[in-house]
């Protein structure tokens, strides 16, 4: 099959595609914009961040199958997809682990207001008296909000610091509740006021696009920290930056409503710069050696079925 790779992708997995007698193209530079004059005989696409519009996939006439190589599919048009009888698959909890690190780095860098400290100490400043306050984890409050791979790998490593483990989640099971020793809340609100820290890990859909606005922020406790690594899209920025000022939440952001481009590398940091406490990264919860293995195992994996079988593994369209 003609594989087209616009994205970066593990060398071994590349060769072994190729030894599995499929014809390989690795164009990691490829964007929106320059996907579409190059997918003409591409069967099946593969991608990461690229984004996928309706365009691309009008220009690909032998496409028969789009993979993102991870969880989340947004950045896919997969309705338009489907139209054009164009399956799109995912691997789901191939990076639950290395976002759920993230995810709990993060609380352990704003606890500990760790950039800050670091950056004093490297311009020669030693204050001890004022970096030795910090609240801790241990006996404190993890909200979960999203309880799939990625929820429950968090919740595992909060429990190894000692956390007290609430979620909000409608379509977990009562067992997982029950195993994780987690306890259910009745909404993201009352789960809100009952947390120290909140962290997030939902996908962006039509029901949760946005979600993370005003009447969630006024429900969190004063001072309490807020996490998000799962889309941009679930929070309302301006929310967000308002209620982080009012009630000096502490915020940690993998990823943003308005995320630069693979070939753009600005980014507006503004709307966060007079923020007490904020810690951001570029969008790499999904970025270890160990994800980026697993992920393209998974995708060799559907390309197989496919070839063999005719089957797609983890259809989401």
């Amino acid at each position: 099959m003609n594989i087209l790779i616009a994205d970066k992708f593990p060398a071994h997995w590349t060769e072994e595609l190729k030894k599995r007698g499929h014809a390989v193209t690795l164009r990691p530079e490829l964007d929106e914009t320059t996907l579409p004059a190059a997918v003409a005989d591409t069967e099946v696409l593969i991608v990461r961040s690229t984004k996928v519009p309706a365009a691309v996939i009008n220009a690909a006439a032998r496409l028969k199958l789009i993979i993102r190589a991870g969880a989340g599919f947004d950045t896919i048009d997969f309705k338009h997809a489907a139209q054009k009888g164009v399956a799109v698959c995912n691997c789901p909890g191939t990076n639950s682990i290395a976002v759920a690190e993230l995810a709990l780095g993060l609380l352990l860098a704003l606890d500990r207001r760790l950039y800050h400290n670091t950056r004093d100490l490297n311009a020669g400043v030693w204050n001890k008296k004022e970096y030795s306050k910090a609240r801790g984890l241990y006996g404190r409050t993890l909200g979960i909000i999203g309880l799939g791979h990625i929820g429950q790998e968090v919740a595992k490593r909060a429990q190894a610091f000692g956390m007290h483990l609430v979620a909000f989640d409608p379509y977990a099971t009562a067992d997982t509740f029950t195993r994780l020793n987690i306890t259910p809340m009745a909404d993201i609100y009352t789960l809100a006021a009952a947390s120290d820290a909140v962290t997030v890990h939902l996908p962006d859909t039509p029901q949760t696009h946005g979600l993370f606005n005003q009447n969630f922020f006024s429900a969190l406790k004063d001072g309490s920290t807020f996490i998000n690594t799962a889309r941009g899209g679930l929070v309302n920025t301006p929310d967000l930056i308002a209620a982080a000022k009012a009630k000096h939440l502490r915020v940690g952001l993998d990823v943003y409503e308005n995320e630069p481009n693979a070939t753009d590398n600005a980014f507006d940091f503004a709307p966060f710069a007079d923020l007490d406490c904020f810690y951001g990264t570029h969008h790499i919860g999904a970025s270890t050696d160990q994800a980026q293995d697993a992920v393209a195992e998974c995708a060799v994996n559907i390309v197989d079925t496919f070839a063999q079988t005719g089957n797609f593994l983890h259809k989401v369209n």
